[in-house]
């Protein structure tokens, strides 16, 4: 019994000393606190860098929304594109057989089109043959053997006007190229 009396002596004294002097166990793992002036500015960067951020949320969903609504109306535009077409091909029928006041009657209604269209955005390329063909803005249908030196790998014929829309191409002018 006497050995167990000495081994609770022993941790009661061992508890005594940590009691009364903690710093005893490891010096080494107590590390410094910042101060208040490191945790502020480190606060300060946070916030910095996180208004920052939704700054650039703010630009970028704003540029977003003013793109979606410029181009909302590309599909509709695209399908307007044919009508646009019909026009053109029905003004040329209608001067081959030389009726004025159907012709006047018609262009009328092309250029109104025309012109609601061109409101909204609408642009045509301005392609004629003797350009630099471009595959940014125009689609080659086929190659001809070209009709002098200077046609060669230069535009020939224009086949369909191609179209822009706020600066967007949505439909490439579809050209004969000369080989």
């Amino acid at each position: 019994m006497s050995e167990n009396q000495d081994i609770h002596e022993e941790n009661a004294n061992l508890q005594e000393e940590n009691i009364q002097n903690p710093e005893t166990e490891s010096n080494e793992n107590v590390t410094a606190a910042p101060s208040a002036e490191e945790l502020l500015a480190e606060e300060r960067d946070r916030y910095v860098r996180l208004f920052a951020e939704f700054e650039n949320y703010k630009k970028r969903t704003t540029k977003e929304k003013m793109e979606f609504f410029q181009y909302a109306n590309q599909d509709m535009m695209i399908s307007m594109l044919a009508i646009l077409d019909d026009f053109e091909r029905a003004l040329k029928e209608i001067a081959k057989t030389g009726n004025e006041a159907d012709l006047q009657g018609v262009e009328l209604i092309y250029q109104k089109f025309k012109g609601k269209l061109t409101e909204k955005g609408l642009k045509a390329m301005e392609v004629k043959p003797g350009d630099s063909f471009d595959v940014d803005f125009h689609e080659a249908i086929t190659q001809i053997p070209a009709p002098s030196e200077y046609l060669k790998g230069k535009i020939v014929d224009v086949i369909e006007t191609g179209y822009t829309l706020h600066d967007k191409v949505i439909r490439f002018a579809k050209v004969v190229t000369g080989n």
